[in-house]
């Protein structure tokens, strides 16, 4: 796992604060988010069934569009079509949803693994649609994965849940009680914290 600028535990249990650093590092390395986030910080507080958790991301990461791995040209398979050739397979089943969704299966093909054909009637009018083509977003997802991960390393049990993602700030509070506001206004300045990089307590 990429190492976090901050990454801090905190429980009155010493021995559960080294657990949840270890489950909240599975979590990050399961869901591939150590690119996306900087700074973290956990709190357990089993005395008050409450679990808190503030996050500082990296930073926005743009769209992915097809141009970005692909090279995309006019066809050179007999018919009347783009080719697209592409360079990173990462992005390939994303583009694939993508060009059946707008051109429909039938006109879609591979025949080679690296290489994409899509048959249209204007194929020099649909090169830079192709090209500009959105197939994936990692801000509109990251969201979900967050939420993902927060939900994985909550405590069983602590069903009653509450985030917030605002630019580059995540924050993650779940009870078994009712929320609490002032619950919700101590995470917010654990991220004011994180900001400035000022950690109170001590790190697991």
């Amino acid at each position: 796992m990429e190492p976090l600028e901050t990454f801090v535990v905190e429980s009155k249990i010493k021995s559960e604060a080294e657990q949840y650093k270890k489950i909240v590092s599975d979590a990050i390395s399961d869901l591939v988010l150590s690119r996306a986030i900087g700074r973290i910080k956990v709190v357990i507080r089993p005395e008050d069934t409450l679990f808190q958790m503030a996050m500082v991301l990296r930073g926005s990461q743009p769209p992915v569009k097809t141009v970005d791995f692909a090279h995309v040209r006019i066809g050179t398979y007999g018919k009347s079509g783009v080719q697209i050739d592409i360079i990173n397979e990462h992005y390939l089943p994303q583009l694939l949803d993508k060009l059946w969704a707008k051109y429909g299966p039938g006109n879609v093909s591979q025949p080679e693994r690296k290489t994409v054909i899509v048959i249209c009637e204007n194929p020099h009018d649909e090169i830079v649609a192709i090209e500009q083509m959105v197939v994936d977003d990692p801000q509109r997802t990251l969201n979900s994965r967050l939420v993902d991960m927060a939900i994985r390393i909550t405590p069983e049990g602590f069903r009653v849940r509450h985030h917030l993602l605002e630019g580059n700030h995540f924050i993650f509070l779940a009870t078994e009680d009712i929320m609490k506001q002032e619950w919700i206004e101590e995470t917010h300045r654990m991220l004011e914290e994180l900001c400035g990089g000022k950690i109170s307590g001590s790190s697991a």
